[in-house]
């Protein structure tokens, strides 16, 4: 059915607004880290893969990195094994790793890499592992009591950081006109794999790569002042005061440090986005409003899509 007068011209006005984003995007890497609600609706699914697909054919490189804690969960219930959290991040011994890499490196790796080339484009899955892509370094964990002397290094298991990646596996497949899918699974000099939070992986790998942009996809509209409103555009100096009064804190501290590190060391841009809108990743890069938070070392007032 021809589209009406209407339709045409909202479709014209559509591409008009985004060419300029195309023409200053073409060539560039955008780090996608994917999780959150995006990960389990089904159809925000396929808006995700439309959008990386999108973005590989205007001459966009993305990569995407992805978690997937809720399916470790859901198997690791499945199977009778208990699960242990210090200071939020799972205790991880050799049988829960086993179940980590089946689910990370197989079952959520390779369902996205299926959604990305059922939508057109040609994804490739990957771990740490593959071509040592991210060499990983034991998690120290510390805790402390206002009654210790000292903080205590607390063991978690086959719980990692990443030490170094290896760009030339991602520009390999990037300059290849693949799409690289990282499941965060590093491997450690003793040849272990490590369970990797996929923010820091996400964050390590835009900083290598000094991509354009980080897009962190949540669950949430984005970063919030004190009154619940979606603060848009941000310098890492404001992020860095919203930090010391308080307005940044909890669980969304890790996320905002992983975002402020990255641009502190050569990204663009980094952007907190709300993965529970269809084509966020699109809305965010290619329309002046965006669907989220952006955080960079310009002056950028409110405009969410520099």
């Amino acid at each position: 059915m021809p589209l009406s007068r209407t339709q045409a011209m909202s479709t014209a006005d559509v591409l008009s607004v985004a060419m300029p984003y195309i023409q200053r995007f073409v060539g560039k890497t955008v780090v996608i880290k994917y999780g959150g609600n995006a990960m389990i609706d089904e159809k925000l699914k396929a808006s995700f893969a439309r959008d990386i697909v999108m973005m590989k054919l205007i001459g966009i490189n993305p990569i995407v990195v992805h978690g997937g804690g809720p399916q470790i969960g859901s198997l690791l219930e499945q199977l009778k094994i208990e699960s242990h959290f210090i200071n939020g991040m799972r205790v991880t011994d050799s049988k829960t790793m086993d179940v980590v890499e089946m689910v990370l490196g197989g079952m959520v790796n390779k369902e996205i890499v299926g959604l990305i080339n059922t939508a057109g484009g040609k994804a490739i899955g990957l771990t740490g592992k593959d071509g040592e892509l991210l060499r990983a370094r034991k998690l120290k964990v510390k805790h402390k009591t206002p009654e210790m002397e000292a903080p205590e290094i607390i063991d978690i298991g086959h719980v990692g950081e990443v030490e170094s990646v290896n760009v030339q596996v991602l520009d390999m497949l990037v300059h290849s006109d693949f799409i690289p899918v990282i499941a965060p699974i590093g491997v450690g000099e003793d040849g272990h794999a490590y369970n990797i939070n996929a923010d820091l992986v996400a964050g390590k790998v835009a900083e290598v790569l000094k991509a354009e942009k980080l897009m962190l996809l949540t669950n949430i509209a984005g970063l919030l002042d004190k009154d619940g409103q979606v603060l848009t555009g941000l310098t890492t100096e404001q992020v860095d005061a919203l930090i010391a009064d308080g307005t940044i804190y909890g669980g969304m501290l890790p996320k905002i440090d992983c975002a402020l590190g990255a641009v502190k060391s050569g990204v663009r841009s980094a952007h907190i986005i709300d993965g529970r809108v269809e084509h966020a990743c699109m809305l965010e890069i290619f329309t002046d409003e965006g669907v989220g938070t952006l955080i960079s070392n310009d002056d950028i007032g409110v405009d969410a899509s520099a």
